[in-house]
């Protein structure tokens, strides 16, 4: 009787910490549910802007979505998704820009709210992205800038075929991007890591590429074609002529029936990288490291430093 007497008030106590646990957990979990409320009617009212006429109230939408991506791990990949397509919807189509003379990418410049859209995606953390990839395929990005000084960050992002003419994307972060049939002539890509991309059928005449991390990197052709008598010619190989390649970093890298003609890669590390068939006239190599660099059947004629 008395070990009864005893133990009532532990029990008393017991339950009514049980009562309380449970109470906080509902809270919690009525907590969680409303705060995914409020997220979901920030989203809907965010992309509803998006639609706005008014410039002001689009990127508003824009940054009520990166606000949202900060916020919310489980929305994040899906705002990705939204800023990429508005980009490209808002952007215009690369094959309507390729059309017009080279010289009017010089005049060019995105939209403001195309370029606070991509700007959003660049400054992002991909840790979030849940394998979302950045879609900005066939896209009009000539003169594409970003303000300020914070690092552009777009792995793996699809540029393919997409507009980048003298786009600024120095220092960029665009390891393992697909620019397939790219065009980035006249860009600024100084610094950029580029080891592993994708940039087959690119074209990059006079692009400065200065201490670029190329490494890896396929810049080789796109496609081959079978002329009369069987011979065998390949398409859609990667322009690099009067490209700016100093410093690069270009181990690896493949770039066979590439054109560097007129090309600088003055103190350029070239070890094993695959330069078979490609016009290297007048190109030059002074100071390059080319150890294991494969140069059957280029075409060398005026280039310098080489062996």
């Amino acid at each position: 009787m008395t070990l009864l007497a005893v133990s009532l008030p532990g029990l008393a106590a017991l339950g009514a910490l049980l009562f309380t646990w449970m109470q906080v957990g509902q809270a919690s979990k009525e907590l969680r549910i409303s705060e995914q409320g409020q997220i979901t009617n920030r989203f809907n009212a965010a992309v509803g802007n998006l639609g706005s006429s008014s410039l002001d109230i689009r990127l508003g939408g824009i940054y009520a979505l990166q606000r949202i991506m900060q916020d919310s791990v489980r929305d994040h990949p899906t705002v990705v998704s939204v800023l990429a397509a508005f980009a490209q919807q808002h952007a215009g189509s690369s094959t309507k820009s390729l059309a017009e003379p080279r010289g009017g990418a010089y005049d060019h410049v995105p939209k403001p709210d195309v370029r606070a859209a991509i700007a959003t995606l660049a400054r992002r953390d991909p840790d979030g992205d849940a394998g979302t990839v950045v879609d900005l395929s066939s896209t009009d990005l000539r003169g594409l800038r970003f303000p300020g000084t914070a690092p552009i960050t777009l792995p793996e992002v699809s540029l393919y075929q997409a507009d980048l003419r003298s786009a600024n994307l120095n220092s960029a972060n665009l390891r393992q991007a697909d620019l397939r049939y790219a065009n980035l002539d006249d860009a600024w890509l100084e610094g950029a890591d580029l080891r592993g991309a994708h940039m087959a059928g690119s074209s990059l005449s006079v692009t400065t590429l200065k201490r670029a991390n190329l490494r890896g990197a396929d810049l080789s052709c796109a496609g081959v074609v079978m002329v009369e008598g069987g011979e065998v010619k390949r398409a859609d190989c990667v322009d690099l002529k009067d490209a700016q390649l100093d410093n690069a970093d270009l181990r690896d890298a493949k770039l066979s029936d590439a054109d560097l003609s007129g090309a600088t890669l003055t103190g350029a590390d070239l070890r094993g990288a695959d330069l078979t068939r490609s016009n290297l006239s007048n190109a030059d190599f002074r100071g390059a490291r080319l150890t294991g660099v494969n140069l059957t059947g280029a075409k060398r004629t005026g280039a310098l430093g080489l062996p």
